[in-house]
């Protein structure tokens, strides 16, 4: 199966084929799959999530970074080894989403020109550009004993042709995206967007096979989405929608 999926968020990319694969049971059971999809962000509201997947059964893509958390450490430190303990043991599934959180702008002789959420640029060779990838993994290891699935989402969704490149050949071969739809819009303010327009255009826009993107925790907003999650999961499911967690697996023309 394989899933198109433009970058719509900040990203003029052209769009990206996505590999996933199912296992024939869960096919069998899950014909209107949708894939809920997670990026750290500030962990603010990581274990409010967590309890409202396991309630509803729900199976996630998380995609990690070493991320600032309102709590004053990082997302990938020790202190939160249980959390990711606990979700690996659900079987969720965990993706890499770079460790310093850089924006790719362009490619330049060899290197790539990215920048921090600061707006300064940095120049990284293919060596620093999977070194961001591999200290990920690493850290993910460490705190829990597995390692991370072979895919990826790029910060912002903004790639270049050799981040593509590089994370392929230094064990990330698919970048996963997310769809039109699937920007439910968690980082939209909400005296504009409340909770209830964002979940509602959610329901109603969503279509089987879509990705969804959300995040464990934003700063730009004032009513968080994520105290919505459990209404737009019911009534998505409430519409015959399940929910798949994001695989790795051949793409399929």
């Amino acid at each position: 199966m394989v899933f198109t999926v433009g970058h719509m968020h900040r990203a003029s990319s052209s769009l990206i084929l996505v590999g996933l694969l199912i296992g024939s049971a869960q096919a069998d059971s899950c014909r209107r799959p949708l894939y809920l999809t997670f990026d750290v962000g500030n962990m603010r509201h990581a274990e409010h999530i967590a309890t409202v997947l396991e309630r509803e059964q729900v199976h996630a893509t998380f995609f990690l970074a070493n991320n600032l958390t309102t709590r004053g450490d990082r997302a990938l430190d020790e202190s939160w080894s249980s959390y990711w303990r606990k979700l690996s043991a659900q079987g969720h599934v965990f993706g890499n989403h770079t460790w310093s959180h850089y924006y790719a702008r362009k490619d330049e002789n060899a290197h790539v020109t990215v920048y921090d959420r600061n707006g300064t640029a940095h120049s990284l060779t293919q060596a620093q550009y999977c070194g961001e990838l591999n200290k990920v993994d690493s850290a993910f290891k460490r705190l829990t004993g597995t390692a991370l699935a072979p895919i990826w989402r790029a910060p912002g969704g903004r790639t270049t042709p050799a981040t593509l490149r590089w994370a392929g050949e230094c064990g990330y071969p698919k970048h996963v995206g997310w769809s039109q739809a699937g920007l439910v819009g968690d980082e939209l303010p909400s005296d504009r967007y409340p909770n209830d327009v964002l979940v509602q255009r959610a329901i109603d826009r969503l279509r089987p096979g879509d990705i969804i993107l959300m995040h464990l925790g934003v700063r730009s907003r004032q009513q968080p989405l994520a105290e919505s999650l459990e209404p737009m999961i019911r009534g998505l499911k409430a519409k015959g929608f399940c929910f798949q967690p994001v695989k790795t697996g051949v793409d399929h023309g």
